[in-house]
């Protein structure tokens, strides 16, 4: 049991928070694409995610996971994403500093959003058991590819008034 909380309904939990997070990212994103702020969907985007690494740090795991290191890397982005909006208040290069880290810990659990479902979702599944058919390698790089053309575009075009 995981905070008073079968395994089974601690992993329920830490999904519905990751795909809250993807959610209200991808607002945040859309909204980054608009020149606008979106300051409550900003911070459930990040209070989520933030909460999707924790979660994450809390399944009894030995050893260091592929899920733990995206966990520690998406802890630190956040780190500065949270500094770049709420301490530097977006001035100068940390206007483009903060939609960097945004995307990336966005990008993150997009990426564990596939892996998961590739494992999980029987259809998927049986078109990538192994996670190394091609199928799943495209789906990975057309979402990378989507993420870097985003990001560019929402640092060029995010220049909110304060």
């Amino acid at each position: 049991m995981i905070a008073g909380l079968s395994i089974e309904n601690f992993t329920n939990l830490h999904v519905a928070i990751s795909l809250i997070g993807i959610v209200s990212g991808l607002i945040v994103l859309a909204g980054m694409l608009r020149a606008r702020r979106l300051p409550g969907w900003t911070a459930l985007f990040l209070v989520t995610t933030i909460l999707t690494s924790v979660t994450g740090f809390m399944f009894p795991i030995s050893g260091l996971t592929p899920g733990i290191v995206f966990g520690l890397i998406s802890v630190v982005i956040l780190v500065i994403a949270l500094n770049a909006l709420y301490v530097k208040r977006l001035a100068g290069t940390w206007r483009w500093i903060y939609v960097t880290t945004a995307l990336i810990a966005l990008y993150l659990n997009v990426f564990v959003l596939i892996v998961q479902s590739f494992q999980k979702v029987p259809a998927l599944q049986k078109l990538a058991p192994t996670q190394s058919e091609p199928l799943f390698s495209v789906t990975q790089g057309v979402v990378l590819v989507a993420f870097l053309i985003l990001g560019i575009m929402a640092a060029r075009r995010f220049r909110p008034t304060p």
